[in-house]
């Protein structure tokens, strides 16, 4: 156990430090470019041009899951339940609506490119719920290849971290509000640490939208692993389930699917939702969520550091045209559809 903690020290060292140098640098840049934008563009340069020893990299990916998680968590001590539940549910309609444009979309678009169906699916479900873990998720339930996984997670990243950089500058030209681009955000963007820098990058209220709208994103996954796997035609029972005599039928291994999902993935969710019950009572003094909400701003500030440290560019150039491609177009017609459900919805 102690060793394992301290294998995390290098990478969270680094994080640290990046957050610490892109809270300082901010001070000196224009607004448009903050802290946010400071920490992943250092992130990705460390990355891709410092010849980073792997010792650094458990305490990265540590920074960028683990300590994410716990900001997220943190985070809900600034929202009242009420309102959380509120932007929830007026977000819940356009996000059931893009999943299925972009998931049978992006399917059928891989067909036309003539792709492996089980990459173009993967792609599809990263672009339309939550990003990598999408990916991760579905590829067992599909019995996708590793190269095939490889290249969704490369696509899915590629996308994601140049929303990053670009949706904040399309709001600021739009003239976005903080609900409005926070929602926009929030349903387009791929993965979780890419809506939050992309919220936050934009600004504090845009960020917390996002994250709002993201996490209801997020806890729509399960339905969609299920119905995936029914829908699936896999032929061959899944490793482990054929010999059990308990679980001879079709429901019983999507429950089974369900549960590998593994619910603690996605506590954050619940941890969340506690801390705003809790802010909504009065339970914590001003003094306490001041200095929570300071707190939970730079462990943000360190994960996202991990996104931009975590992003490989090399590894990105091995995926080929064709699945880019398919990327693109999942990640456009996600970025114009959502605006215009956004619209529709009344969101201002």
């Amino acid at each position: 156990m102690v060793q394992k903690s301290l294998a995390l020290v290098p990478g969270l060292a680094l994080t640290f430090a990046i957050a610490v140098v892109a809270s300082l640098a901010a001070g000196f840049l224009p607004a448009a470019v903050n802290a946010v934008i400071v920490a992943v563009l250092m992130g990705l340069f460390i990355r891709n041009w410092v010849n980073l020893p792997a010792q650094f990299q458990p305490g990265i990916k540590f920074s960028l899951q683990k300590l994410l998680r716990f900001a997220i968590i943190l985070l809900g001590i600034r929202l009242s339940f009420l309102e959380v539940v509120r932007i929830g549910a007026q977000s819940v309609a356009i996000i059931v609506t893009l999943m299925t444009a972009a998931i049978l979309l992006v399917y059928l678009g891989g067909k036309y490119l003539k792709l492996p169906r089980r990459l173009a699916l993967l792609i599809g479900v990263g672009t339309a719920i939550c990003g990598n873990s999408a990916i991760v998720a579905v590829a067992p339930v599909i019995d996708a290849k590793e190269e095939e996984v490889s290249f969704s997670v490369a696509t899915i990243t590629l996308f994601g971290m140049l929303a990053v950089f670009l949706y904040p500058l399309i709001g600021l030209a739009l003239g976005m509000s903080d609900s409005f681009f926070g929602t926009w955000a929030g349903t387009a963007v791929n993965d979780t640490s890419q809506v939050v820098a992309t919220g936050f990058a934009y600004s504090q209220g845009a960020g917390e939208v996002a994250t709002v709208v993201k996490l209801t994103r997020n806890a729509l996954l399960g339905p969609v692993i299920v119905l995936i796997g029914i829908l699936w035609d896999r032929g061959v029972p899944e490793k482990g389930m054929a010999t059990d005599p308990t679980c001879t039928t079709w429901v019983c291994r999507e429950l089974r699917r369900l549960g590998r999902l593994g619910t603690g993935a996605h506590l954050f969710v619940l941890g969340f939702l506690v801390m705003a019950v809790l802010n909504t009572l009065g339970v914590f003094p001003k003094p306490v969520v001041t200095q929570v909400n300071a707190v939970s701003s730079f462990l943000i500030l360190m994960a996202l550091a991990g996104v931009g440290l975590g992003t490989n560019l090399g590894q990105m150039r091995k995926t080929g045209l064709k699945p880019f491609y398919l990327g693109l177009f999942g990640a456009a017609l996600l970025a114009m559809l959502s605006l215009g459900l956004i619209y529709l919805a009344g969101i201002r």
